[in-house]
C-alpha cells in the first residue's frame, strides 16, 4: 500500500470535517433574540416586548424663560415581527401626572389640555426606518413612523431615534419638536397676557423594552 498517497487524503478529509463542524447553522436569527444581524443592510428582528421603565418630557418656551415638565407614568407595547422595519406598537402616557415643578402651572397645563376629555397622550409605531445599521454594533439610529394622539388629534410623524439592544431588552430614545397649535392646544396665559406660553416645544423620551413570549395588549397599564 502507498501511505504517501493515503496521508494527503485523511489530512483532506479532515481538513472538510472540521469547517462542516465549524461552520455557522443555516437559517434566520429567533425573533425573541435583540441582538443585532446585521448584514449589509438587513435588521435587527423585533420581538413581542412589554415597556418596563421610561420618560417623557418636554420643554416649554415661555416670555419669562423655559420650563421642564416630565412624567414616568408611561405605558406601552411592542409586537414582533421577523424585521424591525416592520415592527408595530405604541407608547402612551397620561398628561395628570406631567409635572413641571409648580402646581399652579400644573393646574393651567391640564386645564389647556382638558385632561377630562383627553386623558392620554399616544403613539401608535407602524414601522422603523433604518438609517445607520452597522453590522459591528447594537446601536441603530433611524426614524419612528407612526401616529402621534394630542389633545384628541392625531398627526403622522417620522420621530428621530436611536435603539439600543441587549441581551433581552432593547432602549428606545430620541427627540422632536411639536407645535401644539398642529393639536389644537391653545397656548397659556396668565397675568393678563404677559406670561405666554409659546406654542412649540421639544419633546424628549427615553423608554426601555423588555422581550416578552406573549403579544402585549394595548390598553394604558400594561
Amino acid at each position: 500500500m502507498n501511505t504517501s498517497r493515503i496521508a494527503p487524503t485523511l489530512t483532506l478529509i479532515a481538513t472538510v470535517g472540521l469547517l462542516i463542524a465549524a461552520a455557522p447553522p443555516v437559517g434566520n436569527p429567533p425573533v425573541d433574540n435583540l441582538r443585532p444581524r446585521l448584514v449589509k443592510h438587513e435588521t435587527w428582528p423585533a420581538p413581542n416586548a412589554v415597556l418596563r421603565s421610561g420618560t417623557l418630557s418636554f420643554t416649554g418656551h415661555s416670555t419669562v424663560g423655559d420650563f421642564v415638565g416630565t412624567t414616568t407614568a408611561v405605558s406601552g407595547g411592542v409586537t414582533g415581527n421577523a424585521e424591525l422595519a416592520n415592527a408595530s406598537g405604541w407608547v402612551e402616557a397620561t398628561v395628570t401626572t406631567l409635572s413641571t415643578g409648580n402646581g399652579l402651572r400644573d393646574r393651567d397645563l391640564r386645564a389647556t389640555m382638558e385632561v377630562a376629555k383627553y386623558p392620554t397622550m399616544r403613539f401608535e409605531l407602524a414601522g422603523v426606518t433604518v438609517e445607520s445599521p452597522a453590522a459591528t454594533s447594537d446601536t441603530v439610529t433611524g426614524a419612528l413612523r407612526g401616529a402621534l394622539t394630542i389633545h384628541g388629534v392625531t398627526r403622522d410623524v417620522a420621530i428621530p431615534a436611536t435603539l439600543i439592544a441587549a441581551a433581552d431588552t432593547i432602549d428606545v430614545s430620541g427627540a422632536f419638536p411639536v407645535d401644539l397649535a398642529d393639536y389644537k392646544v391653545g397656548g397659556l396665559t396668565r397675568l393678563f397676557g404677559t406670561l405666554r406660553v409659546r406654542r412649540n416645544i421639544d419633546v424628549r423620551f427615553r423608554v426601555r423594552f423588555e422581550a416578552t413570549p406573549h403579544t402585549p395588549t394595548s390598553g394604558f397599564g400594561q
